[in-house]
């Protein structure tokens, strides 16, 4: 099965769903936390309030398109073949209570150099099913299996480690 890097199959929209959480703390009243993807986008607005309660609301934060890269496939099949597939989601914050989706992406490795980034939010959530079928085709199209090669060390030139003795040589204050 060959997927051209051009196809939709290279890509695939989600919808990104996004909690209020209250806090108990001095500091802060709420957190931000991203919680869910869904599988395609709906037909809704960014920041429209899906459901409330005491604790939480949560809100549909709007649609974000994933690429799937070619380069990437050993860390796409980790993340698929690690017992729970999950995209991370990064929030930006845009000044004041607004937030925007900074990045949605299904490598792992991706997704935990995004964690040490300041000032954003990001969280692992759980892939979507059709997600995960796209992804695997994708993985099964372009995986190249790389090989290992182990370099081997040249063997350090005694004579090139040996000091030099003042007054000989270069640097030495002697002659040339």
């Amino acid at each position: 099965m060959t997927i051209p890097t051009d196809e939709p199959a290279a890509r695939c929209t989600v919808g990104i769903v996004v909690a209020k959480r209250k806090l108990s703390n001095p500091w802060a009243d709420h957190a931000w936390l991203p919680v869910a993807a869904l599988p395609d986008a709906p037909d809704t607005p960014p920041w429209t309030r899906l459901s409330a309660d005491e604790r939480e609301e949560l809100f549909y934060a709007g649609a974000f398109e994933v690429s799937f890269q070619r380069g990437e496939t050993s860390h796409y099949r980790d993340n698929l073949t690690s017992g729970q597939p999950s995209l991370w989601v990064s929030l930006r914050p845009v000044g004041g209570e607004d937030h925007e989706i900074a990045t949605v992406t299904p490598d792992p490795y991706e997704g935990e150099s995004l964690a040490e980034g300041i000032g954003e939010i990001v969280e692992a959530v759980p892939m979507p099913p059709e997600v995960q079928a796209r992804l695997a085709a994708f993985v099964e199209a372009f995986h190249v299996e790389r090989t290992f090669f182990k370099r081997k060390r040249d063997r350090a030139d005694s004579e090139a480690l040996a000091r030099r003795i003042p007054g000989q040589g270069r640097g030495g204050g002697g002659e040339p």
